[in-house]
């Protein structure tokens, strides 16, 4: 596990998603988790993923009630559609910055030392509003006319063929111009 742990370590460091930090009050745990989610391996696994445990955290923040969609609504929109594709944004989360003053609260400490996110990671509470309000600014003069966001899934329609494609090459522009710093 040690190893599981160091080497995804050296990948955020390596990226500049986390850097060392020596003290911080909001210190939280970290856990590795098979693809299951067990945290014990009971089995050979395929790949194993750090999870930090952000239960003080989240108990102490003030929540953010940004309204998420209704995926049977988004469903329901795209089954009236001739042509749609998915994009996945995952990468997306890691990509919106963490304010200075907030970098101390988003620290985690593991056997190598003690590391702090400049970047959002997955666990806080409000990271999925914050990245659906991101999305749907990042997105505006697109969502409900050809896109559809969902999270971290974006569905792009279109009347026939070409404009579905005409579509993704928009989202696409528009993902590659935008400044994620």
């Amino acid at each position: 596990m040690f190893e599981v742990v160091k080497n995804e370590i050296m990948k955020w460091l390596k990226v500049g998603f986390i850097y060392a930090i020596s003290n911080s009050p909001w210190v939280s745990p970290i856990h590795v988790k098979n693809k299951q989610g067990e945290e014990l391996q009971t089995r050979l696994t395929i790949g194993w993923r750090v999870c930090i445990d952000y239960k003080k955290l989240n108990l102490a923040t003030k929540k953010d009630h940004y309204p998420l969609p209704f995926i049977n609504q988004i469903l329901e929109k795209l089954a009236r559609q001739e042509y749609f594709c998915f994009l996945d944004g995952y990468f997306g989360y890691n990509q919106i910055a963490i304010h200075e003053d907030d970098q101390e609260k988003i620290t985690f400490a593991c056997l190598i030392r003690t590391f702090a996110f400049r970047r959002m990671p997955f666990g806080l509470c409000n990271a999925p509003a914050t990245f659906q309000r991101y999305m749907t600014t990042m997105f505006s003069n697109l969502v409900n006319d050809c896109l559809e966001i969902f999270m971290d899934d974006f569905s792009i329609f279109g009347s026939s063929f070409n404009d579905c494609l005409s579509n993704l090459s928009k989202v696409l522009k528009i993902c590659v111009r935008t400044s994620w710093s």
